[in-house]
């Protein structure tokens, strides 16, 4: 599912008033870390994660890289944060607007 710009811009002001649930280190990518992404984007579909400044991987990369074993969508990347949206499959709680067709 790729997001509209609309729909883009609506994910990010809603995630302007989250904190980062998750931080990712000088180990980088783990699988528990993948793991628990996935099951934090089930319950509250948009998170932020943080990337310390001991990870020497790029910020862009890593959020490609979660978001393609999640199966979610990057929203945005601003230096050393990005915000993941993935629907819960479950109970939706986000609604966005309407893409055109």
């Amino acid at each position: 599912m790729d997001l509209t710009s609309k729909q883009r811009a609506y994910l990010k002001s809603l995630s302007g008033n989250i904190d980062p649930i998750f931080q990712i280190g000088k180990s980088s990518l783990t699988p528990a870390i993948t793991s628990a992404v996935d099951d934090a984007l089930e319950k509250r579909e948009l998170i932020k994660i943080s990337v310390l400044k001991n990870c020497f991987d790029d910020p862009r990369e890593l959020a490609a890289i979660v978001a393609e074993r999640t199966h979610s969508n990057v929203v945005q990347v601003i230096g050393k944060r990005f915000i993941l949206y993935r629907p819960s499959k479950k109970a939706p709680k986000i609604e966005l607007p309407p893409a055109k067709p």
